[in-house]
């Protein structure tokens, strides 16, 4: 470990350590998502199952509230209940990742733990730092416990890649097919459209480029953090796209998230075949990884960079913002991919209620897993005074109140009916899964109190609402080693 490497580490422990006392006062703090100890949390980096454990890296600012210079933050589970936060790994203590530690992934290989990402610099100067300005490269290290990594070494230099393409060019996503690896990189071109690169190797060290995916027209700016997988069959590319023109129904964030279907040969997609992971305020540059029992699983960012104007995000005041989803799992379904909890959040149910149209109120408090059944052409579903899930002529409509929406108040779906609807709420954040999947809401939200009246209106449907245990988060492991 280099001294700059030691100082970020010590100076990084202080920060998190003054944080965790301070957490007996924090409101908003959340029971059942990861989030930053300290500061700023963005993209989850560098998924897999490796040695018995899932290990979930981070984005990580732990300096500046609203973002500034990142590492990787990492947790690690073994049962994606109880969480070990096992500190910041990979800093920005090189020259080539000095002004960052971008996003990347992991690859589990003959027992080592081998980690991509993007090392950003920043040249001092008169750039727009979109052209000119800014270098960056695809860094790789490995590990052999998951926990303690070697030297960085560069196996992309920005100066390697394709003239055509702007400075912009970060997100590794790397996968083994038969004998080859794989990498697909985001991108975005002189031409201000968006693309992915395809990159191949037979050994880790020397990476060739292979082609480039775009759209036959232009599809937003730039496409980051890329991930392709195999799924019922089929091949899946997902991008999160910069610059696409909101809609009502369709891209109504910012910046976008979703997936196309692929086949080997595609050179050009079609922007009208695009999907979205999620119709909710807070999704982002999510990330899949297969786990030790075969599933495909994804995690995202629930945030979203460069926020609506009017969007206050209440933690900032606690002096942290952002987390992940929870866990899901990915299954085909008639062409379109559904996502839902993974099965071991149902351990931490206890005290059920049922609900139906003889008792259509429930007094909760606290965090709470609902699932429920409806049958007719409309409904509704209000938790208080903050939140409304409505449903006809084929829409669902999430709203929230100004206060508990913080200046964020509708996102709509279309949905050819609703027949079924789990919600999972924590302290301030909800994730509203429609159909067992189909259609997925993810958004923070800042109820006005902790007891709040759960009613439903529908021409009929029955359910149950379960209270929930905490998850485990371990943030003192670090220290006691």
């Amino acid at each position: 470990m280099s001294a700059l490497s030691k100082v970020l580490t010590e100076e990084i422990r202080k920060i998190e350590d003054t944080r965790l006392v301070e957490d007996s006062i924090s409101k908003y703090r959340l029971t059942h998502h990861l989030m930053p100890p300290v500061g700023w949390l963005n993209d989850p980096n560098g998924l897999c199952w490796f040695k018995g454990r899932y290990h979930v890296f981070f984005q990580y600012a732990p300096f500046e509230v609203e973002g500034g210079l990142k590492c990787w933050g990492h947790y690690s589970s073994e049962d994606l209940v109880n969480w070990r936060y096992e500190g910041a790994p990979l800093l920005p203590d090189s020259p080539q990742d000095c002004h960052g530690v971008y996003s990347g992934s992991a690859l589990v290989e003959n027992d080592k733990l081998h980690l991509f990402y993007t090392g950003n610099v920043k040249l001092d100067g008169d750039y727009d730092y979109i052209n000119n300005g800014r270098e960056t490269s695809t860094l790789h290290v490995e590990s052999e416990d998951g926990i303690h990594f070697s030297n960085k070494e560069v196996v992309i230099p920005f100066s390697k890649y394709p003239e055509e393409y702007t400075c912009h060019i970060r997100d590794p996503k790397v996968w083994k097919d038969g004998e080859v690896y794989r990498m697909v990189l985001g991108g975005r071109k002189k031409d201000d459209t968006g693309a992915v690169l395809f990159y191949q190797s037979k050994d880790f060290k020397d990476w060739s480029f292979e082609k480039e995916i775009t759209t036959e027209t232009p599809f937003g700016y730039m496409w980051e953090c890329p991930d392709y997988f195999q799924l019922g069959g089929k091949g899946i590319l997902s991008v999160s796209p910069q610059g696409v023109q909101r809609e009502e129904y369709r891209y109504q964030n910012i910046y976008q998230s979703g997936y196309f279907l692929m086949e080997n040969n595609d050179k050009y997609l079609d922007s009208r075949d695009f999907r979205e992971w999620d119709m909710g305020f807070d999704f982002y540059a999510p990330q899949t990884f297969t786990d030790g029992k075969g599933r495909r699983i994804l995690i995202g960012w629930m945030g979203m960079p460069d926020a609506e104007e009017e969007y206050i995000n209440l933690t900032v005041k606690e002096g942290w913002q952002h987390c992940l989803t929870l866990p899901r799992e990915l299954t085909m379904n008639d062409g379109k991919i559904y996502q839902y909890p993974v099965e071991e959040l149902s351990s931490l149910r206890k005290g059920c209620c049922e609900i139906d149209r003889r008792k259509s109120q429930i007094d909760l408090r606290g965090p709470f897993d609902l699932e429920l059944k409806i049958e007719g052409e409309t409904a509704e579903i209000h938790l208080g005074r903050d939140l409304s899930l409505s449903y006809r002529n084929g829409c669902a409509v999430l709203t929230l109140s100004e206060d508990a929406g913080a200046g964020r108040r509708t996102r709509k779906a279309r949905l050819d009916q609703l027949k079924e609807v789990r919600i999972v709420s924590d302290i301030s954040a909800v994730e509203i899964y429609l159909n067992r999947g189909e259609t997925v809401f993810s958004t923070r939200y800042y109820p006005g109190e902790d007891r709040r009246l759960l009613r439903v209106e529908a021409e009929d449907f029955r359910g149950k609402v379960f209270s929930l245990d905490s998850m485990t988060f371990g943030y003192c492991s670090l220290r006691a080693r």
